[in-house]
């Protein structure tokens, strides 16, 4: 998407080599001896925060300094506060922590650093872990740690804090989220899941929501979109909500790193029972609920007024959820989110009926098949929705007024790209994501190029054939299958070659058969 590292392996390197950023990782979990991962983490970011906000302080200090003759005050707090910089006391700052990293008061000395910031920024307060003094946490092990974490940002001064902490610190954070797996991944999107949303949506300019924001990657991809297309950063308002309070914090963390201002409201709360941005309208809408919630307390939302396609089922949340997000869209807005395939064709506890009276209001725009194994927390193969309230005058990327797309939806089918990374990972590459957000684009009519049907991966279907499959969304009963070229030989010459190059198979493995029983005799085993 930019110049960012490709999925934090390889791409530009800024005050960094190559796999930096895992190398880092491996020598902090060498670290970690017997400690949980969920409980590990919480130690390993809090410490890269530290150390981003303490060198963030110190190039504002240093540039003070040199301004000494105009009257600057390197001690005066606003200094560094009018410039988006919070302001890091004498104890606190990392120089002095490091200096202290092989004494055994280490952990109280970082836990008092933690107060004494969250004292001085209103805005940080109760975010930071404060648990580094208790005795299941090995301060040999933790001086360590403060020695490895002082080892980032020693590149060019210009980029070193944002960039190699934010790199840092976002590569740690999926990585958590491999280690702990399921747990890991409801405060974890894998980053090409977002940037493929984000592409899609490009939201340049306007209110951007996700009411279910983890550890706050969509704001973050939103930015850099913003930022790699010339756009300006405060030319979108973010606002979100998360109901665990410890995703909650590591998201406020991850904004700070990236010095992204958002309204994750005063705390932490449950969207649909506390909905802290009751009077909010968003432009873009991007999300990734938690899969086929049956907890959600549904029914004490039976008659709640953002149902107003139907009572969702008390057992599963997901059109809880894709109604909460048109509740929330202005008129002309946006909705990108990810759910389980099942929401595309289910017809159980009226969930049919539902995405019935979605498709008859006409506000589904665009559905993309996913392939499995992108997420670290679950199996199930999941699929994108993106809704628009508006298809006849909205606006797309830059402002350019898009085609009237009324009673259309694109479909398209990506369930063959994607990379294995490991043997449980896939990832969508970068032409993965340009393939998808490009046939959005050009179907919208903001994009470059002329869209054009392809069987097996798009297709543009009208509501009446929609209707012909009973609304049900999945891009795989659209799509059709994926051409393939005929090589010109005759059929009955194809036949013939194939069956006789079969009978040749068959004969060897009869022989090589014949060969192993008789092995197998001379060593006194089988008839």
């Amino acid at each position: 998407m930019n110049d960012e590292p490709k999925n934090g392996r390889g791409g530009a390197q800024t005050g960094a080599t190559l796999g930096f950023e895992q190398k880092l990782w491996q020598a902090a979990d060498k670290m970690r001896n017997n400690m949980d991962a969920a409980e590990y983490k919480h130690v390993v970011l809090g410490l890269i925060f530290l150390k981003y906000i303490s060198d963030a302080f110190e190039e504002k200090r240093a540039a003070l300094e040199a301004e000494k003759k105009a009257g600057a005050n390197v001690e005066d707090p606003d200094e560094y506060r009018a410039d988006n910089i919070f302001w890091v006391p004498k104890e606190a700052r990392w120089p002095h922590l490091q200096g202290k990293a092989k004494q055994p008061t280490i952990g109280k000395l970082v836990d008092d650093a933690m107060v004494a910031i969250e004292r001085d920024n209103p805005t940080l307060k109760g975010v930071l872990p404060k648990d580094f003094a208790r005795p299941a946490l090995d301060k040999q092990r933790l001086g360590e740690l403060i020695d490895l974490i002082g080892t980032i940002g020693l590149g060019d001064r210009e980029n070193r804090s944002r960039d190699v902490l934010g790199r840092v610190y976002e590569y740690f954070l999926s990585s958590f989220a491999s280690a702990e797996g399921k747990k890991g991944g409801q405060f974890y999107t894998p980053q090409c899941v977002v940037r493929v949303l984000v592409t899609m949506l490009a939201p340049y300019k306007g209110r951007v929501y996700d009411p279910c924001c983890g550890s706050g990657g969509m704001f973050v991809q939103s930015e850099k979109f913003v930022e790699a297309h010339g756009g300006r950063i405060g030319d979108i308002s973010i606002y979100g909500q998360e109901s665990n309070p410890t995703t909650w914090r590591l998201a406020k963390m991850n904004l700070a790193i990236r010095g992204i201002d958002a309204n994750l409201g005063a705390e932490w709360g449950d969207t649909f029972h506390r909905d802290l941005h009751k009077d909010l309208k968003a432009d873009y809408v991007l999300a990734n609920p938690p899969f086929n919630d049956s907890d959600w307390g549904g029914q004490r939302l039976r008659e709640d007024v953002r149902w107003k396609f139907g009572a969702p089922p008390t057992g599963n949340a997901n059109f809880g959820w894709v109604q909460h997000f048109i509740h929330h869209l202005a008129p002309t807005g946006l909705a990108g989110f990810v759910l389980a395939n099942g929401s595309m064709s289910s017809q159980q506890s009226g969930e049919g009926e539902i995405r019935k009276a979605i498709v008859e209001a006409d506000l589904v725009d665009c559905m993309v098949a996913l392939p499995g194994q992108l997420f670290y927390s679950t199996q199930i193969p999941v699929c994108l929705w993106f809704l628009s309230r508006d298809k006849k005058n909205g606006l797309g990327g830059r402002g350019k007024k898009m085609r009237n797309r009324q009673h259309e939806t694109l479909f398209i089918d990506a369930r063959k790209l994607g990379t294995m990374i490991d043997r449980v990972h896939r990832e969508l590459t970068d032409d993965d994501i340009a393939r998808i957000a490009d046939t959005y684009h050009r179907w919208r009519g903001d994009g470059s190029g002329k869209y054009e049907d392809v069987p097996g991966f798009c297709m543009s279907a009208t509501t009446e054939q929609i209707r012909s499959h009973q609304h049900v969304l999945t891009p795989g009963r659209y799509v059709g299958a994926e051409h393939v070229e005929d090589d010109g030989e005759p059929f009955d010459e194809k036949m013939t070659r194939l069956v006789a190059k079969i009978e040749e198979q068959f004969a060897e493995g009869a022989r090589i058969e014949k060969a192993i029983r008789k092995n197998l005799r001379g060593l006194g085993y089988g008839g």
